[in-house]
């Protein structure tokens, strides 16, 4: 089997755009979650019961806000809806990083795209269908199919850049960014391309969204007030997640393909475990066996045994019951299989209480935070982490980041309807 490493990051987030700006917020221990009700009609967002989110930042002075006209032309920008808009340019700094400007026929036909969203483009749906309803068909854009689509994010990439290898689309719902990686790796393992452009893409802070999340009791009510302490992975006063948006995106390549070619390795990807709850629509197992399935068989495709393991990025988005069900699930294979391993020395922690829950996006740049906790030998924090509710008496590195060599990192992703990834990175040997 060919072996895949990782050469290229990119991303945009509710700290900023550009990975390593993204970083330094992060290990900062910075958050990028503030209130929808500053950036829009208050009446947009009346009965909601959640007013938090985490927006990547638009306005202001720097280089690191999101300004459109820095990536796209006017036309381009007609013609994507926003989260194909991120995911183009979270692509481009990726391909930019890994310095893989291909113009050969055979380097175009050996590179292909794999990337998905969870929900894509609500926006575009609410208003056509308003104004379908309102005025009829003559109001219903010619672009509105190919606005919609979620495979479009991956179209237009690949059309920019001449990419002819697998085109892939993943909508697995939170688990879209990790599966898209994943599968993004077989491709390449199996020799169906040599160099894979993959990751997630989100913007969906869109009323309807909270309203629906909300109406499912799934979304962090409690602090509206205080935006930045709503999300609370693993905490005694979580009270569900809080939606962000944003975009990020990874070139995989084979490792002798990178190496021919003097390509900068950050890391392998070693491993890459599915499973499914096959239990209920938005909630997990209660003891997460679907989530242990996951990286048990992430573990057993890597050739890693559990003790070997560094870090661990847990899904965990704040919500009562799926923090504890990951925690027990990391748990049973951590200290169950190995059975002497002391639950303090493993190493735990969720990046969402710094930027909330990317939705399709997350799998993604969790990854990309497990790759740079490689690289840089650093636990990133958990945001908000003041007392720990969970049984498992895991470091789950509260409030501060930590130094730590690492060399192998797990990176978790659980979606609803109970689908499960996890993805194995490790130091190159």
């Amino acid at each position: 089997m060919r072996r895949v490493v990782v050469t290229g990051l990119g991303a945009i987030t509710p700290l900023g755009v550009g990975i390593r700006h993204t970083w330094k917020r992060l290990i900062a221990g910075h958050s990028g979650i503030v209130s929808v009700a500053d950036f829009e009609p208050q009446k947009r967002w009346r009965d909601l019961t959640s007013t938090v989110a985490g927006i990547v930042p638009k306005s202001g002075p720097g280089e690191n806000r999101w300004r459109p006209n820095d990536w796209l032309t006017v036309s381009d920008q007609r013609r994507m809806s926003t989260f194909t808009q991120y995911a183009m340019a979270a692509a481009e700094m990726a391909l930019e990083d890994a310095a893989w400007k291909p113009n050969k026929r055979e380097d175009l036909e050996s590179t292909g795209v794999c990337l998905g969203s969870g929900i894509g483009n609500l926006d575009e749906l609410y208003n056509t269908s308003v104004a379908y309803e309102r005025d009829g068909y003559k109001k219903v854009s010619p672009l509105f199919v190919p606005k919609i689509l979620i495979n479009l994010a991956a179209g237009h990439i690949a059309m920019r850049y001449g990419f002819q290898g697998p085109n892939h689309a993943v909508t697995t719902a939170c688990t879209t960014g990790a599966h898209s990686i994943g599968d993004a790796s077989r491709f390449i393992a199996f020799g169906d391309a040599d160099v894979m452009v993959a990751g997630g893409s989100e913007s969906c802070i869109h009323p309807l969204a909270f309203a629906g999340f909300g109406r499912s009791r799934s979304l962090s009510t409690a602090f509206n007030h205080d935006p930045p302490s709503s999300c609370r992975p693993f905490d005694t006063q979580r009270d569900g997640f809080v939606i962000a948006e944003g975009a990020a995106v990874v070139v995989l390549e084979e490792l002798e393909h990178a190496k021919s070619r003097g390509a900068r390795i950050y890391a392998e990807l070693k491993g890459y475990g599915c499973s499914g709850d096959a239990h209920h629509m938005t909630a997990p197992r209660e003891d997460g066996s679907g989530a242990y399935l996951s990286m048990k068989r992430a573990l057993k495709h890597a050739g890693i045994k559990p003790r070997q393991v560094d870090y661990i990025n847990a899904h965990a988005t704040s919500t009562s019951v799926g923090d504890i069900a990951e925690a027990l699930a990391i748990r049973s294979l951590m200290v169950g299989e190995e059975g002497h391993v002391n639950e303090g020395q493993i190493s735990v922690s969720s990046t969402k209480g710094s930027i909330g829950h990317l939705l399709g996006a997350s799998g993604a740049i969790e990854a990309i935070f497990a790759i740079l906790a490689i690289v840089e030998n650093i636990l990133p924090p958990t945001l908000n982490l003041t007392e720990p509710n969970v049984e498992p008496k895991f470091n789950f590195v509260p409030l501060k980041a930590q130094k730590k060599k690492i060399n192998v990192a797990l990176s978790n992703s659980f979606g609803f309807g109970g689908t499960n990834a996890t993805l194995v990175f490790s130091q190159l040997e």
